[in-house]
């Protein structure tokens, strides 16, 4: 991997659709915007913060997360994602992300990254799958 310079940012955006919302999953829960899901685009907006400093086969997989959902989010609200590198340690990258839709901030927090190989690490994959 190429130097990663500290405050090295990546974004993500999304357009909520009704399965990106709890009801999806359970018919009882409020049509908001999932944690899951809000999760998901803060390590894609990590991902490509990274991507562009990865050589061969590298890529960055998600290790650690510590987020917080604060404000409910609809059908139809675009969410966008930010994440900045705070720190490097070896192979693991913590970055510093938020989540916004139009009106305000919903969630913020910390995601960990780290730097494999593709292919050994689907070979990983492939032996726990057997």
């Amino acid at each position: 991997m190429k130097p990663v310079p500290t405050g090295a940012r990546g974004e993500s955006d999304l357009k909520v659709a009704f399965e990106h919302t709890l009801t999806h999953h359970d018919a009882a829960l409020p049509p908001v915007f999932s944690t899951p899901h809000m999760i998901g685009l803060m390590e894609v907006a990590a991902f490509r913060a990274l991507q562009p400093y990865c050589e061969g086969d590298e890529i960055t997989v998600g290790t650690a997360i510590n987020i917080e959902h604060r404000a409910a989010t609809g059908v139809g609200a675009l969410v966008k994602a930010q994440a900045t590198l705070e720190s490097a340690n070896g192979r693991f990258y913590v970055f510093r992300v938020s989540a916004r839709d139009d009106n305000q901030e919903i969630g913020s927090g910390t995601v960990t990254r780290a730097l494999v190989s593709l292919g050994k690490f689907m070979q990983r994959v492939a032996k726990s799958s057997t």
